[in-house]
């Protein structure tokens, strides 16, 4: 296994598009807010109102294309812009799909009692839709069981 190359699940373009046009658009509402307090002409109002939503749609492409899970022969590790963790595969319990809020996370059960939830793949309504979600967690559920009860040279 130390030879083959390890999988990665990266989040969807329209996730990652999706994501930053949710952080865009609460920048638009406090420039919004801010325009009206000040007073600004109108233009700068729509200035305010469409630039973070441009800004946060480019911010989040860049930021999903550094947003991963990979699964090696060492184990599970999570990457994002701010994090960055790695669960050996000696300390994964079980692995499981689960509802969070309006999404459907993979999250990873220690020996610790902790959970880790992974960054990607996941599943929601419309941006954070992913068609292949139960493909990628079978792939995950199967390499992660490969790897606990045997099965991968």
């Amino acid at each position: 296994m130390e030879d083959a190359s390890p999988a990665t699940f990266r989040p969807t373009w329209q996730q990652a598009l999706g994501r930053g046009l949710y952080v865009g658009a609460f920048f638009v509402v406090a420039g919004i807010t801010l325009a009206l307090i000040i007073g600004t002409p109108p233009l700068a109002g729509a200035v305010l109102a469409a630039g973070p939503l441009g800004v946060g749609a480019v911010v989040g492409l860049v930021v999903g294309r550094f947003t991963e899970t990979e699964l090696s022969a060492g184990g599970i590790r999570t990457r994002s812009m701010f994090d960055d963790g790695v669960a050996p595969w000696h300390r994964v319990v079980d692995l499981r799909a689960e509802r969070r809020g309006k999404r459907t996370v993979v999250s990873v059960y220690l020996d610790s009692g902790t959970s880790v939830q992974l960054n990607a793949p996941y599943s929601g309504g419309l941006f954070a839709a992913d068609p292949h979600f139960e493909t990628k967690v079978c792939s995950l559920s199967h390499i992660w069981r490969s790897h606990r009860f045997g099965g991968l040279p």
